[in-house]
Parts: structure tokens; C-alpha cells; sequence
């Protein structure tokens, strides 16, 4: 995909590799991207919204009861908008969902009412015991399953709980690069 020009919606969750989306949407500002943000309740635990919003110079979306802008249905319309949609960090409990269909926040509504011809590109990055746990791999394998979901693997080192394995987030060269290559 060509970045430039490219409406890339990025779904952000709750991990600490949040701080980490901030210079992925910079890089991808830099390259000519449109972006918007959602946020889950969580990832603002972790990076405020403010924090995406002063970086676009625009509102940020969380909450899946906001009525946007007033222009329709606000999670619909953000379904209907980008090219591409990235979670990044996709934490084990929102690939989780996906892959089971719960929509219970605005970043999960909107990725089932995605238009069917959406990539959705998933970085994942979780504790190494959460990465290799048998009922997450089997929702991750559901996932990989269907041509609309790329999985970038995680990266192996010392994670910020301080163990070590296999869930450190891709790097934003990886995932710059994966963008570059979906069609």
C-alpha cells in the first residue's frame, strides 16, 4: 500500500507499548498518511488522549457512546473511512474479542462493521506467558484463518514486567514495512 494519501485508522489498546504508536503515527504523518485514533478506555490508562490528539491536531474517539460529529452513526462512519485499520498494540484481550465478535467498546464495534475489503494489520504485544497461551492461540489462529487479518509476530527480549520471551511489540520499521506490502 502506498502510504501517501492513505486513510489509515489506527486502534489502539491497553498495554504499555502504547507510548511506542506515538512515533508510528508520527512516521506515518511524515509519509503523507491521513490518520485517525481510537482509544480504548484502557490504552488511556496507559497514553493520554491528548497526547494523539496534540500529534493530529484532532479529536481522538474512545468512547463508543460519543455521537461524533453529528454526521451520521460515529461508528459507522469510522468503519466506512480508512483503507487500512492497524491495532497497535493489539493486546491478547482485544484479538481475543475479535476473533470471538464481542463488541463491547467503540475499537471492536468498529472493526465488525468494517467494509468487508479492509485489511486490518494486528501488532501484538503482551507478556510472553499471555503470547503462548493455548486458548489465545487458538482465537489468534481463528484470526489468521481469514484473509482480511495480518499478524505481525512480537519480538523476543526482556519485556517491560521484567520477563523474558516472545510479546515485545513489532517494531515500527516492521510495521511500516507490512503496511507497504499489503495490496
Amino acid at each position: 500500500m502506498n502510504i501517501k494519501s492513505s486513510k489509515i485508522l489506527v486502534g489502539v489498546t491497553g498495554g504499555i507499548a502504547v507510548y511506542k504508536t506515538c512515533s508510528l503515527i508520527t512516521t506515518l504523518l511524515k509519509e503523507g498518511a491521513d490518520i485517525e485514533v481510537i482509544m480504548t478506555e484502557s490504552a488511556t490508562k496507559f497514553v493520554s488522549p491528548l497526547t494523539f490528539q496534540s500529534l493530529l491536531n484532532k479529536p481522538i474517539h474512545v468512547n463508543l457512546w460519543n455521537s461524533g460529529n453529528g454526521d451520521g452513526i460515529n461508528h459507522i462512519n469510522l468503519a466506512h473511512w480508512p483503507d487500512l485499520l492497524i491495532l497497535v498494540p493489539a493486546t491478547a484481550n482485544t484479538i481475543s474479542k475479535i476473533s470471538l465478535g464481542i463488541a463491547d467498546n467503540l475499537l471492536t464495534t468498529v472493526l465488525l462493521a468494517l467494509l468487508p475489503e479492509t485489511p486490518v494489520l494486528i501488532a501484538p504485544a503482551m507478556n510472553t506467558n499471555m503470547w503462548n497461551n493455548s486458548i489465545f492461540k487458538s482465537n489468534l489462529e481463528k484470526l489468521k484463518s481469514l484473509k482480511k487479518f495480518i499478524i505481525l509476530e512480537p519480538r523476543s527480549g526482556v519485556l517491560a514486567c521484567r520477563d523474558e520471551g516472545v510479546g515485545k511489540i513489532p517494531s515500527n520499521e516492521s510495521i511500516i514495512e507490512a503496511i507497504r506490502l499489503i495490496k
